[in-house]
């Protein structure tokens, strides 16, 4: 009890620094840029202006609105990618801060994960915009939505944590983990209805694939304006505190060596 007292002071102790570090990415990311912010939101409409129209008339047919279904998922997964590519590179990239003063580490691998959930928040605002365009209902189920963004942030870090720590010792895992990325987002059900998979492969997907359970979970709300099955619900949960745990042990334990390889 005690030991987890200390490490919150320690975390609120320096949520000044944190909040410095996520200010920091985000400037840098739109820095020069004309239109700023305004790219979070026409990125991913540009994306699925293109992807719709490659896609449309191969997988259209039993999608109800397809825009919407794509751009949700897609908005999902891109979350995950992003934050989880970012955070990989975290304690690489302040490696010189880290030898020159104490930081707890971690504070740079979170700040990338919520920086990227400040973007994802911003891309939120192409899908109302694809919703309105396409006319489909706003529901009260919207409002749930902040429950499914603590969900992948969640596991994003769990992910991330691991990621970061793997990083420092084997700079190999920057492409493994990008093809990983391209073979994880086929086996996601982003533009395709997943009845089209093979019914082993359903299986697998709806029961060890983490971002089918966010994508379902997200869907569900925006698309469908419903609550997501419990089976998707809890396994969001499941899957979040499960990564998050993972991703702790692996952090704590590796990084007093981080120095040695930095």
């Amino acid at each position: 009890m005690d030991l987890m007292k200390d490490r919150l002071n320690t975390f609120f102790k320096y949520k000044d620094l944190l909040r410095e570090l996520v200010v920091r990415d985000l400037k840098l990311k739109y820095r020069r840029s004309v239109l700023g912010y305004l790219w979070s939101i026409l990125n991913p409409l540009l994306i699925m202006i293109v992807m719709t129209i490659v896609f449309s008339h191969m997988f259209r047919a039993g999608i109800e609105n397809f825009p919407v279904y794509l751009l949700s998922g897609q908005a999902v997964f891109d979350f995950i990618r992003n934050s989880t590519t970012m955070a990989m590179y975290s304690v690489l990239d302040n490696g010189a801060l880290i030898k020159k003063i104490y930081v707890p580490k971690y504070i740079f691998t979170l700040s990338k994960i919520t920086s990227t959930m400040v973007d994802f928040v911003f891309t939120l605002g192409a899908l109302v915009l694809v919703m309105l365009v396409t006319r489909s209902s706003f529901t009260p189920y919207l409002l749930a939505t902040p429950i499914l963004v603590l969900q992948v942030y969640i596991f994003a870090c769990g992910m991330g944590f691991i990621l970061s720590a793997a990083n420092v010792f084997f700079r190999d895992i920057q492409y493994i983990y990008g093809a990983f990325l391209v073979a994880w987002q086929y086996v996601t059900p982003l533009f395709y209805p997943i009845e089209l998979l093979p019914p082993w492969l359903i299986t697998l997907v709806q029961w060890l694939n983490p971002a089918y359970y966010y994508v379902e979970h997200f869907r569900d709300l925006v698309l469908y304006g419903c609550f997501p099955s419990m089976r998707v619900f809890l396994g969001g949960w499941v899957f979040a505190f499960i990564m998050l745990g993972a991703g702790l042990f692996v952090f704590k334990k590796t990084q007093d060596q981080f120095i040695l390889y930095l």
